[in-house]
C-alpha cells in the first residue's frame, strides 16, 4: 500500500457528504480538510478539487493524476461510506459557486 493510499484511507473519513442535485443527478462530494483549520473542499472524484494540491501538484505541474480528497471521494463513494444529501439543482448551483 502506498503512501497516497495512506494519506486517502485517512481523509475518507473525513468525507461530511456528498450533495446530489435533483432532477439532473449530479453530484459533488464535500471533504473536510485534515488541518487544524478543518477546511472544506468541494470535490469532484474525476475531474477537480478545490484545494491547493490540486492546482499546484496537478493542473500546473503536472505531477499527479489526482489529490488526496479526489482519491478519499471515490474511496468513500466505492465503500458507500459518505451521508448522501439530496438537493436541488438551484442548491446545488449555489453550492459550486462558491468554488
Amino acid at each position: 500500500m502506498g503512501p497516497c493510499r495512506l494519506v486517502a484511507d485517512t481523509v475518507w473519513k473525513e468525507i461530511e457528504s456528498t450533495h446530489s442535485g435533483q432532477p439532473s443527478g449530479r453530484s459533488i462530494f464535500q471533504v473536510v480538510g485534515e488541518s487544524k483549520r478543518k477546511e472544506e473542499y468541494f470535490c469532484f472524484p474525476e475531474h477537480f478539487c478545490a484545494c491547493y494540491s490540486f492546482f499546484y501538484d496537478i493542473v500546473s505541474k503536472g505531477e499527479q493524476l489526482c489529490c488526496k480528497h479526489q482519491l478519499a471521494a471515490r474511496l468513500a463513494a466505492s465503500l458507500r461510506s459518505c451521508i448522501e444529501v439530496e438537493v436541488s439543482d438551484e442548491e446545488l448551483a449555489f453550492l459550486l459557486s462558491k468554488l
